[in-house]
């Protein structure tokens, strides 16, 4: 598939200067010019083989490529492994399972589209067909099938089982019913006994509560006078708070003062704290000036010592550069007094500036406290106010103006707060008298009643459905087992008749506890065979053994008629008859249609019906009884 055909060796370049520029691969190009002084060889001729230039389909033009190509190779039945003895030729099996070449013998598994690329599209507009064929068949079958079934369940309806387990039913849910009635008359019985019980103990609590409702009357009394009296000593308490607040804002405004200073005495300790290590700092620097200065002495006075020591320098030139070395020193010392006293002002306005700032940061934190304050107190005398209107019916400025003097609250704030306390619970602990309760509780009780018998009911549905389910699995489980073991049954006797007395086969269930959900395993062993699983069997081993297990089944309830396609087609000449013989005998109680291209299951048949096309795109149907012959 990787050569081309190309007309004149001029494209054959230029397709190659092509596929090299694009970087696309190589590719190999027949020139049909090139063949013009070819001859082919003359065609061999073999008893089991034929030429493969008379099979492929080909335009006149290719006869010589063709030829080229497939001079040597011939084509053998697919059965025969006999290949003809000849050291040139190339010899290929039909169904393309061996290829014989000179020296070699290349073989195995072929694919549906192995080997196939040539022809593809025709092959697969003729597997289209096909599949439509089969489609529509398979859509026939399906039909008649759902007609059988609707005749089958019409049948099963018809039958007196089905009445007999209607009845059934019906006397279970009689039964059910009545026990359910039973139990509601038991239960009403009680309820009836429970509410007169009830209803004793209601009237007891009432008269008691009438008789704590007598006596708690005088102390309400006395709790209002004495609401009146606390009313008088709160307003002299509010007085009081005022001159509290009073006090409390000139205390802040002198703990202000002080919290400022002592704040600005901070900041000043900040700031020598600041100056002293800014200071230490410059000492730290000016150390090591001083010794750098030092070490760059020592060095000039060695350079001095080498000036002296050599011949060329004179006394007038040592006595110049000591004077240069004071100069230098004096305007040394001046810059740094300069520059440590304008960095003693710039620290100094440093420290004034934070000052401020500290200042300014207390102010307005004083400020925003103050507030608060305020708002507080603001809240405090708006939830007072609040309180006395709601709770005691009672406003705070008439308090006010009709409070007395300090001397005649002789009790303290503590003890009044305990007391509207306790006065409180014990208003608390009284409540509300509700008149309506007695109706409201015999709704609620209504209502408690008839849940409590739904809930009943639900709860004897359930048990009858766990019981129904119950009896159906038992049920389920005796058919599932009886027919299980029919089919096993079946399955040993039909096996045995297909292979031989002698071999073994069984059908195992993997979990007896649950067999409903239980998988099944097959196993097959023919004689001389010890097969792990049934893939390890042969092609026409597993077909027998399907065949086997389905007529097996077929057995448990004969059909009126079987359908076969192409089951004998991995099967031997022995098998088939082993096969067509169990055919001929079940198809006295069913019809069997079989879909084969076998000639000794076609002999073993009735009737033979072929399809063939009279016209282009016009099939019919053309049927051959062999009874008729026979006679």
């Amino acid at each position: 598939m990787n050569y081309y055909v190309v007309d004149t060796e001029a494209d054959a370049f230029k397709a190659v200067n092509l596929l090299s520029e694009a970087s696309k691969g190589r590719a190999h190009f027949f020139i049909l010019d090139s063949f013009e002084k070819f001859t082919p060889a003359p065609i061999k001729i073999f008893d089991n083989a034929t030429p493969a230039t008379e099979i492929v389909e080909y335009d006149s033009k290719y006869n010589k490529l063709i030829s080229y190509i497939l001079n040597n190779v011939y084509l053998i039945a697919n059965t025969s492994n006999e290949f003809p003895q000849d050291e040139e030729a190339i010899f290929i099996t039909a169904n393309g399972k061996f290829t014989k070449k000179r020296f070699s013998i290349s073989g195995g598994s072929v694919g549906l589209f192995e080997g196939k690329r040539i022809g593809r599209a025709k092959n697969l507009e003729k597997l289209d067909k096909d599949i439509k064929g089969l489609n529509k068949k398979l859509q026939v079958i399906k039909n008649n099938l759902n007609e059988e079934n609707k005749a089958v369940i019409k049948l099963k309806a018809s039958t007196k089982k089905d009445q007999v387990e209607i009845l059934q039913n019906e006397i279970n849910q009689l039964n059910e019913s009545l026990i359910s009635l039973k139990t509601r008359e038991e239960q009403y019985s009680k309820l009836l006994s429970n509410e007169s019980t009830k209803k004793e103990n209601i009237q007891e609590q009432i008269t008691t509560l009438n008789k704590d409702l007598n006596k708690l009357m005088p102390v309400t009394e006395k709790g209002k006078t004495d609401l009146d009296i606390l009313g008088e000593k709160i307003s002299g308490l509010q007085n009081e708070l005022k001159n509290q607040q009073e006090l409390l804002s000139l205390k802040s405004t002198a703990y202000n003062d002080e919290n400022i200073l002592y704040h600005q005495q901070t900041n000043k300790i900040n700031s020598i704290d600041q100056e002293i290590n800014f200071k230490s700092m410059a000492f730290e620097n000016s150390r090591e000036r001083i010794n750098k200065n030092l070490e760059n002495l020592e060095l000039n006075e060695k350079e001095i010592k080498d000036l002296i020591s050599s011949e060329e320098t004179s006394e007038d030139v040592l006595i110049e550069m000591y004077d240069k070395k004071e100069v230098f020193e004096k305007a040394l010392n001046e810059s740094e007094k300069d520059y440590y006293s304008a960095r003693g002002n710039i620290d100094e306005l440093d420290s004034q500036i934070r000052e401020f700032q500290h200042n300014r940061e207390n102010i307005d934190i004083i400020i925003t406290e103050l507030k608060d304050k305020l708002n507080e107190i603001k809240l405090q005398l708006n939830s007072i106010k609040e309180r006395l209107s709601v709770e005691f019916q009672v406003k705070l400025d008439d308090i006010l103006l009709t409070a007395e003097t300090e001397e005649e609250l002789q009790i303290s704030e503590e003890e009044l707060k305990e007391k509207v306390d306790t006065i409180k619970t014990k208003l608390d602990k009284i409540g509300p008298i509700n008149p309506m309760a007695m109706e409201a509780y015999e709704e609620v009780k209504k209502r408690n009643d008839f849940i409590s018998e739904q809930r009943e009911d639900l709860i004897q549905a359930k048990e009858s459905l766990v019981a129904t389910i119950d009896e159906i699995d038992l049920a389920a489980r005796a058919n599932f087992m009886e027919a299980y073991e029919k089919i096993k049954e079946n399955f040993i006797n039909v096996f045995r008749t297909l292979f031989g007395e002698e071999d073994d086969c069984d059908l195992l269930l993997t979990n007896l506890e649950d067999p409903l959900s239980s998988s099944i395993e097959i196993i097959a062993k023919p004689k001389g065979k010890k097969p792990l699983t049934i893939n390890q069997l042969s092609g026409g081993e597993k077909t027998l053994t399907a065949t086997s297990l389905l007529f097996a089944i077929y057995l448990m309830k004969p059909a009126p008629f079987c359908i076969f396609d192409e089951v004998d087609a991995p099967l031997d000449d022995a098998n088939l008859d082993k096969f067509n013989m169990i055919i001929r005998k079940f198809s006295k109680d069913s019809q069997f249609i079989i879909v084969t291209h076998n000639k000794r299951t076609m002999i073993s048949t009735d009737i033979i019906y072929g399809i063939t096309m009279v016209e282009q795109g016009i099939s019919k149907v053309v049927p051959v009884d062999l009874r008729e012959l026979e006679v």
